[in-house]
């Protein structure tokens, strides 16, 4: 099928639909342990990978935490000989101190070679989760209902695609090796440091409390400005994005000052949010230091007093002043990247939001399949029974809402037989356009029924169903793409000869082919290098590349001129042949060879029949049509 537009969203944050909805102060990450249990899960098919990973880690900190120890050998040995010389009884052994350098090389070295090896699988597995999670959030947009996209700004889905999936990847590429590297460094130095002496252990462990404390404070203030600054984040990207692609409008009304005022608005508490957060978070190094400084000093003071009592070696000293950095550098780290994880369980628990967002109801129980034979659509129910696609349409008490509140559609019935054209006409909001959007289930009745040749609606799968249909709508959408690949997306296995074929039905042929590049010409983002007449007329080529059995025309010719529209109407009528057709029209005059007038006000039909019965009924519809000959003739 040929499907023209997406479903209107309801614009938000642009200068005409007021300022951005707000955002709760001290809003913190709702589950923060659930939203990591759902990220383990996700890295649960890569567990081999991240065990190596875990092991290489493990191996490349131990191996360092090794090297002070050897090298106190070397410091002693240094010493002792010095001593030795100094007192003219030997002399310092330089083979034994270049042995001991020489392994330390070789222990740092292979050291080195463990972390790049965890580094680069580690890299491997973020870069096969950040593509499935992107994967996935690409396919639940494809299954959820049009009623989510009314309600959700555009640039928030973009936000969880883009920036919270880049947050979720950078902290598995960096934080979760150097979470296990820094345990493992913390562990193997306070092991070390016990084997050392236990009474400057003890000096240093005093300083554990102090950190926590600290610790535990910063981050409470912390986890909600992560949270809200990721929120505001999407909200600007979704400002920017709708003001980008409605510029012109913006430039027309003069709503620049009003566009500005409403960014700065999301601008400031993005920064302000920002800011506390990364003020919060660039507090944990400075605290860390400061307390690990303390440390150094207990640690210095200590061991010159054992030193003194010759208790205690240099080279030990000097060992354990290495293990003591080794020792407050990881909490540190852990400090630093837990409020990583803080940003990233905002990140991914918005990404995981998006990803349990209710989707379309099953077609599980829909066993009524559409399939093409030799150019004709067929039904094939579960029987294995057949019959041709001749579309007719039957709306039995029709009932329908956007929202429970709010009821649309209060009860439409209309029997349309095959190959009729039937317009449907009247004032905006009456429910014209909602018809055809249930008509195609892209919304569920919240009553009665639509029938397609005896068939309920829901016996299909939606896409199936969908294969019967083509929809022009009054909006005409182009992709990123040339206009051959534009007009063959209404039948992507189309050849270039039909093609060309639909191209010259709908007019289309001549005003390509005085463009630059004729049919290679590539389309731009919002397809503004040819002008909206000729892109509705794209749109309506694409759907007669389709050659559907049941058209759907919303306004198909609202934006060409008179001579256009005529010869337009003309490849319509031709395609409309043996079709059934549904053509909403604002211009009562393109619609009077309609075979049936179904006449809507507020969501109910009114009035159906001829043009001429319902212009002899003299009723609404006469109304309606005597009202723009007068506006005419004004």
């Amino acid at each position: 099928m040929s499907q023209n537009q997406p479903a209107p969203r309801q614009r938000r944050g642009g200068f005409m639909g007021g300022g951005p909805p707000g955002m709760q102060g001290g809003e913190k990450a709702k589950d923060f342990k659930g939203t990591f249990s759902k990220l383990l899960r996700t890295l649960r098919p890569h567990r081999v990978a991240i065990f190596i990973v875990i092991l290489f880690s493990v191996a490349s900190a131990a191996l360092a935490i090794i090297g002070p120890k050897i090298l106190a050998k070397a410091t002693d040995t240094l010493v002792d000989g010095l001593g030795e010389v100094l007192a003219g009884t030997g002399s310092i052994d330089f083979d034994y101190i270049a042995f001991i350098l020489i392994s330390l090389l070789c222990i740092y070295l292979v050291s080195a070679l463990f972390s790049y090896v965890q580094g680069w699988i580690m890299t491997g597995v973020t870069m096969k989760v950040t593509y499935n999670l992107r994967k996935n959030i690409s396919e639940k947009m494809n299954r959820l209902p049009l009623g989510y996209f009314d309600r959700v700004n555009q640039g928030e889905v973009l936000s969880r695609v883009t920036n919270d999936v880049d947050t979720v990847s950078q902290t598995l590429s960096q934080s979760l090796s150097q979470i296990i590297t820094s345990v493992t460094s913390l562990l193997g130095a306070l092991v070390m440091m016990l084997t050392i002496s236990w009474l400057m252990t003890g000096a240093t462990l005093l300083i554990l409390p102090i950190s926590m404390f600290l610790l535990t404070f910063v981050m409470k203030r912390s986890q909600k400005h992560f949270r809200q600054q990721q929120a505001y984040l999407g909200e600007v990207n979704g400002h920017v994005e709708e003001m980008y692609g409605g510029h012109t409008v913006i430039k027309v009304f003069n709503g620049e000052q009003r566009s500005m005022e409403t960014f700065e608005v999301s601008n400031g508490k993005l920064k302000d949010s920002a800011w506390k957060s990364q003020f919060l978070s660039g507090l944990m190094m400075p605290i860390m230091n400061f307390v690990g400084n303390i440390g150094y000093v207990a640690v210095c003071v200590l061991g010159g007093w054992l030193a003194a009592k010759g208790s205690m070696t240099i080279g030990d000293i000097q060992a354990f002043i290495q293990y003591v950095r080794n020792f407050t550098q990881p909490i540190a780290q852990v400090a630093n990247i837990t409020n990583v994880l803080q940003q990233t369980a905002a990140a991914a628990e918005r990404v995981f939001e998006f990803l349990e967002e209710p989707e379309e109801s099953s077609d599980a129980g829909a066993d009524t399949r559409v399939l093409e034979e030799n150019g004709t659509l067929l039904m094939v129910n579960g029987a294995g029974g057949t019959q041709e696609v001749k579309g007719a349409i039957a709306f039995d008490h029709v009932r329908f809402g956007y929202s429970p509140e709010s009821t649309i559609i209060h009860d439409f019935s209309a029997q349309v037989a095959s190959g009729q054209k039937i317009a449907i006409v009247g004032p905006t909001g009456a429910g014209k356009t909602t018809m055809v959007k249930l008509l195609m289930r892209f919304y569920e009745l919240d009553g009665g029924k639509i029938l397609i040749d005896g068939h309920n609606a829901t016996e299909f799968p939606r896409n199936d169903l969908r294969e019967m249909f083509g929809m022009v709508l009054q909006d005409a959408w182009l992709y990123n793409g040339t206009i051959m690949e534009n007009i063959r997306y209404g039948k992507l296995g189309a050849t270039d000869e039909q093609v060309l074929a639909a191209a010259k039905a709908a007019r289309v042929d001549h005003f390509v082919r005085t463009l630059p590049d004729g049919y290679n010409l590539v389309m731009n983002e919002e397809a503004s290098n040819v002008s909206q007449g000729q892109k509705q007329l794209l749109t309506i080529a694409r759907t007669i590349l389709a050659d559907p059995k049941i058209l759907i025309l919303d306004e198909a010719t609202s934006s060409v001129d008179t001579k256009t529209e005529v010869d337009i109407q003309h490849a319509m009528d031709a395609l409309m042949k043996g079709r059934t057709s549904f053509v909403i029209a604002h211009r009562l005059s393109t619609i009077r060879n309609a075979d049936l007038i179904l006449v809507m006000d507020g969501g109910d039909i009114v009035e159906q029949g001829s043009h001429e019965q319902l212009m002899e009924k003299g009723g609404f519809y006469a109304e309606l049509y005597a009202a723009q000959f007068e506006d005419v003739g004004a």
